[in-house]
């Protein structure tokens, strides 16, 4: 790995980022989704293009001060969390359905977990890069090699959730049916500690009933969003530190990532056909970053390379999914 970004050196920055994303979610909400309203694919499409764009110029900012390297652990990074986070929207299209919420609604459900992950992707990231730093090995079987060989242990943990999500990847179906999501460990947390109600109460996460305070399906929603996103984050997580173990590039590449993953969700929700081959996408990438972290050691994949692997398998997964789309069309 190369060397981190020392960000107290650069405190223009850090706050020069923060700012950026303050901004731009006080004019998401507070300006352009002000009243609850459904959110079509020409709007999504539009703030898709200036998430990316935001992303991009911040990346370029990024090669201008700290030269390709990181610029292509940015982009690996950005697009590795943006791919692994796919199957949490097919999981958030899940659990609107199951509790039956309104897509006049569904945008404000998803900007409160959009603030949700940008604390819990700090405390994720941060914890776990010291958490590495702090358990790396030198096995003495490694004796006969020429230089000390450092094995981490807590990466080699990170491989076993990576194989797990790899298998998970290949099995998904499109016809997979609806679980009763009743019966899952976040809803059985919201109900031990919050009374709830079936009825709705316009956006409201909270409503009177009969004089008592009682959570409505939008909170409910809300909460199972959330934990099932700490849960995906188990997942994606490991496979960003194969790119880099910088936390600076890790951090802002992911919150990036996440911030477009609102809009993505809308153009998903509304045009499955165009992702319908992306699981296989998902399966080959994870399996190139299972086999990365196995090599790590031993050496080092330029982070280039590794950018231009992703881009490859991207471009020709999408084209994979329109084809077949069409031939589908045709029948």
């Amino acid at each position: 790995m190369s060397n981190t970004i020392d960000f107290m050196q650069y405190p223009w920055l850090v706050w020069g980022f923060v700012a950026l994303i303050i901004f731009m979610l006080v004019l998401d909400l507070w300006v352009f989704n002000k009243k609850s309203h459904e959110i079509w694919n020409k709007e999504a499409l539009k703030f898709s293009i200036i998430w990316i764009s935001l992303a991009m110029i911040f990346s370029w900012i990024i090669w201008y001060m700290f030269w390709i390297e990181k610029f292509s652990e940015f982009q690996s990074a950005y697009w590795i969390e943006k791919s692994l986070s796919v199957d949490n929207l097919f999981v958030f299209i899940l659990v609107f359905w199951f509790f039956k919420i309104p897509k006049i609604y569904q945008h404000k459900i998803l900007f409160y977990w959009i603030i949700w992950a940008i604390v819990f992707r700090a405390i994720f990231i941060f914890a776990w890069i010291e958490l590495i730093n702090r358990t790396y090995i030198t096995p003495n079987f490694f004796w006969l090699l020429s230089s000390p060989l450092e094995l981490n242990f807590v990466l080699m943990i990170f491989w076993l959730f990576l194989v797990y999500a790899w298998i998970k990847s290949w099995k998904w179906e499109e016809d997979e049916e609806i679980k009763d999501l009743s019966e899952s460990f976040a809803y059985r947390i919201v109900t031990r500690f919050f009374k709830t109600t079936h009825n709705l109460d316009w956006s409201k996460f909270f409503t009177i009933e009969n004089w008592k305070k009682l959570a409505t399906p939008l909170f409910i929603t809300l909460v199972v969003i959330e934990i099932t996103d700490l849960v995906f984050a188990v997942d994606s997580i490991p496979a960003i530190f194969s790119i880099s173990s910088d936390p600076f590039i890790l951090y802002t590449s992911n919150i990036f990532a996440i911030l477009w993953l609102r809009s993505l969700y809308f153009l998903l929700a509304n045009s499955m056909w165009l992702f319908s081959k992306l699981h296989y996408w998902l399966a080959v990438i994870l399996a190139f970053i299972w086999i990365k972290m196995i090599i790590m050691p031993f050496y080092h994949v330029e982070t280039t390379h590794s950018l231009i692997f992703i881009a490859t398998v991207l471009i020709w997964t999408m084209i994979w999914s329109l084809s077949s789309s069409k031939e589908e069309e045709k029948k």
